[in-house]
C-alpha cells in the first residue's frame, strides 16, 4: 500500500490516501469518507471502461444489486458515483489481506482451514444467490482475510458488466480470472448460481495443491482446458489432502452443472461436514457401493466378465444374428446375447435411479425433512441458543468476531444463514459479536516540530515513527502523517511522521554520562544543555543523566537545546513491619522495597513462634536509603515448653535477658554506593 503522491477527493467527499491494489478493470484505493469521517475502500474505473456508456449502464445496475446485499463475509457496497467522467464504487475497507496474496506467500493451507474458508466463502455465496446474484467471479483476490480470521467476499455483481468473450481476448490480470471459470463461462453460454459453484470449487483446489488445476499461455487455452480436460488428481499434488475434501473438490468441480452442489448451501454444509470431522455427501459409502455394484452388473452384461474394472464391449450383430420382423422368433443360439441386451439395459436403470434418488435427496425431495432457519440477527447469544435448540439444532461452533455494528454478546449471523434449509441435528454456527476494537482518531500534527508531535501521539498510545523528507521547510517540521489526520486507528497501530530535514543535527544520546560529560557531547555536535532537573534514581548513581528531551536519534536545528534530568542520588523508602511475619515471607517484603534483609537466627523463643520473626533493626516506620540493610531476628525454637512440676527458670529465657540476638550488634543500615562508572545503565 502506497501514499497517493497527488491527493483527490471525488464528488467533495472521498478522499483518496494510499493505493492498494490494481485490477484487470480498476485500480482500488483507500480513501477517508469526509463526511462520516471513516476509511474506505474506493474502486476506480480505467478510462478506457468509464467511455462505453453500455458498460457504465450494466455497472450501475450490478452495483445498485450489491449494495443491497448485507452479510458478514460480504464486503458491502456504500456508494457509486461519477466525478469528472469517471466512475467509482464505494466499499467498506477491509484492513486484510487477499487470499492470493496469502497463497502466494504462505503457499497450500492446512485442510481445516480450507474447510473454514470454503464454507465461509460458499455461505456468502448462498446469501446472494438468494437474493438473486451471481458472482460470476470468484477467485482467490476477491477473497479478504482479516486478522481476527475473519473472510470476506468483495466485487459481487460487477464482472457481470464486463463481456467474457471480450475478456477472453484480454492478457494480463484476466489471465487471473480465466483461471477460475466454469466450463459454461468460457463456452459463452448462460451461468446460474452452480457457475460460483465450479469456481469456488477451483479456490479450494488452488488452497489444497498450492496451484491451480489448469495453467496455459493465454486465457483462452486455459479456458479451454475447463471444457475440454479433466483437472490433475489433487491426490497426487497433495498426498495428505483428506479423501473427504478431495470429494467436496471434485464435486464442486464436475463439468456439468447438474453434477456439482445444485446449492452453494449444499457445498458450505458439506464442507462443515468435513470440519466436524462428520460423514460427507460428496463420499457416501452406500452411494459409491451401490453405484460399483450397478457398473459391475453393467459391465458383466456387456463383456460377459465378473470383473468390473473393465469395460465391455459389445460386437456389432451379424445378419444371421438378427431378429427376425415377421413372426418374432428367434434364431437357435441367439439368446445369449438377448440376455446381454436385457442385463446391460436393467444395470442402466438401476444406476439411473440410484443417481435420481440421490439428486432428489439433495434437493430435498425425499428421504429428509428440511425447515428455515429462523433470523437471529441482533438476539443475545443466549437467546438465540435456546432458538435453535428448541427446533433440534446442535449449536457448534459459538464463534466470536469483532464488530463496532453490532453490540457485544448479540448475534451477528449463523452458518447456514436465516432463511436456508435446515436439517434436524444439523449443526450450526452462531456467529456472536465481542465488540468493536478500542480505536482513536488520530490528531492532525502537520505543521508541528516532531518533538511535539511524537508527544502528542504517543499520548493516545499509538506508536510514532520518523521518516525524514528533503524539504525546504524548517528542520523538525511534520509534513505529513500516515494514516491520514481525522481517521480512526487501533490503539498500538503504528504512526509514521513526515520530517523536514535541512541542515539538520541528529542528538547525541548522553543518558547515562554525567552532566559535564553530557554537555561535552552536546557542545561538540552543535548543540546545548538546555534545562537541568534533579530526581532521586536507585538505578542511577548521584549527578548520572536519567532522560534527554529530544530523545537521541532525533533531528534539530543546530544550537537547539536538550533538556537533561539528573539523579540526586537514590531514593529514600519507609522501612516495612516484618516482626511476626514467616522468614520467606519477611525477605521477600524488603526485598520487593529495595531493601536486602540480614536474617540471624535465636533461641530464645518459644515453638509456637518458631519461623517467625521477632524483632527488626531498623524498626518498621524508619526512613533509609533504598538498598540498605534490615537484620530481622527469625525464632528457632531449641527446647519445648516448661513442665508444671518443676518450676525451674528456663535457660533460654535467661539467655533471652542477658544476650543480643546473634549477630544484632554488626547490623546497621547503610546506604548503597552510587556507581562509579561514566556511563552506567539500568535494567
Amino acid at each position: 500500500m502506497q501514499p497517493v503522491t497527488t491527493p483527490r477527493v471525488f464528488s467533495g467527499r472521498y478522499e483518496l490516501t494510499h493505493l492498494v491494489a490494481r485490477g484487470g478493470m480498476a485500480q482500488v484505493y483507500r480513501a477517508r469518507d469526509r463526511l462520516l469521517d471513516r476509511p474506505v475502500a474506493l474502486k476506480v474505473l480505467f478510462p478506457e471502461l468509464s467511455v462505453d456508456r453500455a458498460f457504465v449502464e450494466r455497472f450501475r445496475r450490478e452495483a445498485q444489486a450489491a449494495a443491497n446485499l448485507s452479510h458478514p463475509n460480504i464486503v458491502p457496497v456504500f456508494d457509486w458515483g461519477e466525478d469528472s467522467g469517471t466512475y467509482y464504487i464505494v466499499m467498506e475497507y477491509v484492513d486484510g489481506q487477499p487470499l492470493s496474496q496469502a497463497l502466494r506467500t504462505g503457499g497450500p493451507l492446512p485442510a481445516s482451514r480450507v474447510a473454514q474458508i470454503g464454507a465461509r466463502v460458499a455461505d456468502a455465496l448462498a446469501y446472494a444467490h438468494r437474493h438473486g446474484v451471481v458472482h460470476r467471479d470468484v477467485k482467490p483476490g476477491n477473497v479478504l482475510l482479516t486478522d481476527d480470521e475473519q473472510v470476506k467476499v468483495t466485487d459481487f455483481g460487477i464482472a457481470r458488466a464486463v463481456n467474457t468473450e471480450e475478456s477472453l481476448t484480454q492478457t494480463g490480470a484476466v489471465m487471473g480470472t480465466a483461471t477460475y471459470f466454469s466450463p459454461e463461462q468460457a463456452e459463452g453460454v448462460g451461468v446460474d448460481a452452480r457457475s460460483d459453484i465450479y469456481s469456488l470449487g477451483v479456490v479450494l483446489f488452488e488452497m489444497v495443491a498450492g496451484r491451480p488445476p489448469f495453467l496455459g499461455d493465454s486465457p483462452v487455452a486455459v479456458a479451454s482446458k475447463h471444457v475440454r480436460e479433466q483437472p490433475p488428481v489433487l491426490h497426487d499434488l497433495s498426498p495428505s489432502v483428506p479423501p473427504a475434501l478431495e470429494a467436496i473438490i471434485t464435486k464442486a468441480m464436475a463439468k456439468s452443472a447438474d453434477l456439482r452442489y445444485q446449492s452453494a448451501a449444499d457445498l458450505r454444509a458439506d464442507l462443515q461436514r468435513f470440519a466436524d470431522g462428520r460423514q460427507v455427501a460428496a463420499a457416501d459409502p452406500a452411494t459409491t457401493a451401490m453405484l460399483a455394484a450397478a457398473a459391475a452388473a453393467a459391465a458383466t452384461a456387456a463383456g460377459g466378465s465378473g470383473d468390473a474394472s473393465r469395460t465391455g464391449v459389445l460386437a456389432p450383430m451379424s445378419a444371421t444374428q438378427a431378429v427376425p420382423v415377421g413372426d418374432g422368433r428367434i434364431p437357435a443360439g441367439n439368446e445369449p446375447h438377448v440376455w446381454r441386451w436385457v442385463l446391460l439395459l436393467l444395470g442402466l436403470l438401476v444406476v439411473l435411479g440410484v443417481v435420481l434418488y440421490f439428486v432428489l435427496h439433495s434437493l430435498g425431495y425425499v428421504g429428509t425433512t428440511k425447515f428455515a432457519m429462523p433470523t437471529l440477527q441482533g438476539k443475545t447469544k443466549s437467546a438465540a441458543m435456546k432458538v435453535l435448540q428448541s427446533d433440534g439444532l446442535v449449536v457448534s461452533p459459538v464463534t466470536e468476531r469483532t464488530s463496532t455494528a453490532v453490540p457485544a454478546t448479540q448475534v451477528i449471523a449463523t452458518v447456514p444463514g436465516a432463511g436456508t434449509k435446515a436439517h434436524h441435528g444439523e449443526r450450526v454456527e452462531l456467529v456472536v459479536s465481542r465488540g468493536g476494537v478500542p480505536r482513536v482518531l488520530l490528531p492532525t500534527v502537520k505543521g508541528e516540530q516532531y518533538s511535539h508531535a511524537y508527544a502528542k501521539i504517543s499520548a493516545l498510545g499509538l506508536r510514532p515513527t520518523e521518516a525524514l523528507e528533503a524539504s525546504s521547510k524548517a528542520t523538525g517540521t511534520v509534513l505529513g502523517e500516515t494514516p491520514a489526520a481525522g481517521q480512526r486507528v487501533k490503539k498500538g497501530s503504528l504512526v509514521t511522521l513526515t520530517v523536514a530535514t535541512r541542515n539538520s543535527v541528529v542528538v547525541p544520546d548522553v543518558v547515562g554520562d554525567t552532566v559535564v560529560s553530557a554537555g561535552d557531547v552536546l557542545g561538540a555536535t552543535g548543540l546545548a544543555a538546555g534545562a537541568v532537573s534533579t530526581v532521586c534514581s536507585n538505578q542511577y548513581g548521584k549527578g548520572i543523566v536519567i532522560t534527554q528531551s529530544p530523545r537521541a536519534g532525533t533531528h534539530v536545528a543546530p544550537g537547539a537545546k536538550v533538556d537533561l534530568e539528573v539523579s540526586s542520588g537514590p531514593c529514600n523508602v519507609l522501612v516495612p513491619n516484618v516482626v511476626g511475619d514467616s522468614e520467606t515471607v519477611a525477605v521477600s517484603t524488603l526485598s520487593g522495597k529495595g531493601l536486602k534483609a540480614i536474617p540471624a537466627t535465636t533461641a530464645a523463643c518459644v515453638p509456637a513462634t518458631d519461623g517467625r520473626v521477632l524483632a527488626q533493626t531498623p524498626v518498621g516506620g524508619t526512613t533509609v536509603r533504598s538498598g540498605s540493610t534490615v537484620a530481622i531476628s527469625v525464632c528457632r525454637s531449641l527446647v519445648g515448653p516448661p513442665t508444671s512440676t518443676t518450676p525451674t527458670t528456663s535457660p533460654t529465657s535467661k539467655t533471652s535477658k542477658t544476650k543480643t540476638p546473634p549477630g544484632h550488634a554488626a547490623l546497621k543500615p547503610s546506604a548503597s554506593s552510587p556507581p562509579t562508572s561514566a556511563k552506567t545503565r539500568g535494567t
